[in-house]
């Protein structure tokens, strides 16, 4: 009976009522949204290298280390001596090893140094493995493999040949002319540096620099490099490790951290994306302010309503009140009211959030590499609903007061 007269008394008035009820559903949208994207974000960031159990180069600092490893920022303090690099793959305890060499670019953007293992071990994501959308992987010593960015950015397509420039500025005066390179495969979008990156063999670094010095812009360059056998380098900036058993990580970890050849870094990326995202918590704090004044100015608009419906109400407060109405009992039916469209607005914003995420999702993981799962119903979620909830009695307390003081006045 009760939830009944709160129901007509919304349909009396529903003009009114349907636009609070959008402007809650908005807010819920908007509110559960930004939370969804906060916490795949961070998930996403978390795993921008995944199933990666040691991330190893020369002695530095643990975030520096993943930058220029990972996001291809900054720039190693020494380089890795191939030997190293060899005894501490060919252990018993690992299962694959990634070698990575840095120090070239093209237009821009960095070129990687890498072995046929990158496209068969690295993952992203939730272990989503490396994709082509055109051609294959590299095999002889002058093939490339672009990033999804690269190739749009720059228009290159496979079969496209490329200069490699040394340093990183997007502007070199000094190009590797001597050997081009040619475009073998292109990867699919993965929202990770991976996108941003030119990827080729080991070889083929060793023998650009072999084949001859870097000559000047529009100077003449040399033929063919040497027949030499580059298969070897000298030195590789880091390398990434996956072990047989995740239970010897801090065991492997302490052995590359005391390695008696060199001094070296070992560093879990896990542990390392963790500091560093907790060091961009700022951005977060920024998310959940934007969500909750959004939320905060929809329940106070809400009150509003509710509060200036009052006047209008009068003829209903006496009808109320001549069949035995308490003033109580009209304070309540305010906050019913409010807890209705609330509830409501709550379904429908959720609702239509499950939706967009449903329809959007793969474009933003293709385009972001962020991972947005329809799953709304998390711990953190029923909090932030419950404590909406709260939030629409609170606001509801001035117009139902005003509801009260108006019964008591008829008598």
């Amino acid at each position: 009976m009760f939830l009944r007269v709160a129901v007509r008394s919304l349909l009396s008035r529903k003009g009114s009522a349907i636009m609070t009820l959008m402007a809650i559903s908005v807010a819920i949208f908007v509110l559960l949204g930004i939370e969804q994207i906060r916490q795949q974000a961070r998930d996403s960031f978390a795993s921008t290298v995944s199933g990666v159990d040691l991330i190893v180069g020369a002695k530095t600092g643990s975030l520096n280390l993943l930058l220029y490893s990972v996001f291809r920022i900054g720039s190693p303090t020494d380089n890795i001596s191939w030997q190293a690099y060899r005894d501490i793959a060919d252990s018993d305890d690992i299962a694959w090893a990634i070698p990575i060499s840095l120090g070239d670019s093209h237009e821009g953007y960095r070129v990687v140094g890498t072995t046929q293992a990158f496209f068969e071990h690295f993952s992203f994501g939730k272990k989503r493995n490396l994709a082509f959308f055109e051609g294959e992987a590299f095999e002889r010593t002058f093939d490339a493999v672009l990033g999804s960015e690269v190739a749009s950015a720059l228009g290159y397509s496979v079969g496209t040949e490329i200069i490699l420039a040394h340093g990183l500025a997007s502007t070199s005066f000094t190009k590797h002319d001597n050997q081009p390179f040619v475009v073998v495969g292109i990867l699919a979008p993965t929202g990770t540096p991976v996108d941003q990156t030119i990827h080729v063999r080991l070889e083929g670094i060793e023998a650009m620099h072999a084949g001859g010095s870097t000559v000047p812009i529009g100077a003449f360059a040399p033929a063919n490099a040497p027949d030499t056998d580059f298969s070897e380098p000298d030195s590789i900036t880091a390398f990434m490790l996956g072990l047989k058993s995740r239970m010897s990580t801090f065991n492997v970890q302490r052995q590359i951290n005391q390695f008696a050849g060199e001094p070296l870094m070992a560093i879990l990326p896990g542990v390392a994306l963790s500091e560093l995202w907790q060091m961009m918590s700022m951005f977060e704090n920024v998310l959940r302010l934007i969500s909750a004044l959004v939320l905060l100015a929809a329940v106070l608009g809400m009150g509003a309503v509710l509060l200036a419906s009052i006047r209008e109400r009068r003829q209903e407060i006496h009808l109320l009140r001549m069949m035995g109405a308490s003033p109580f009992y009209l304070f309540c039916l305010v906050e019913m009211e409010a807890v209705i469209l609330c509830l409501l607005g709550m379904l429908l914003g959720g609702v239509s959030l499950y939706a967009a995420l449903s329809m959007v999702g793969d474009a933003v993981f293709s385009r972001f590499g962020l991972y947005l799962d329809a799953a709304l119903l998390t711990p953190e979620a029923a909090l932030m609903l419950g404590a909406v909830l709260l939030a629409t009695l609170a606001a509801a307390a001035a117009p139902s007061l005003k509801m009260y003081t108006s019964a008591r006045n008829i008598t």
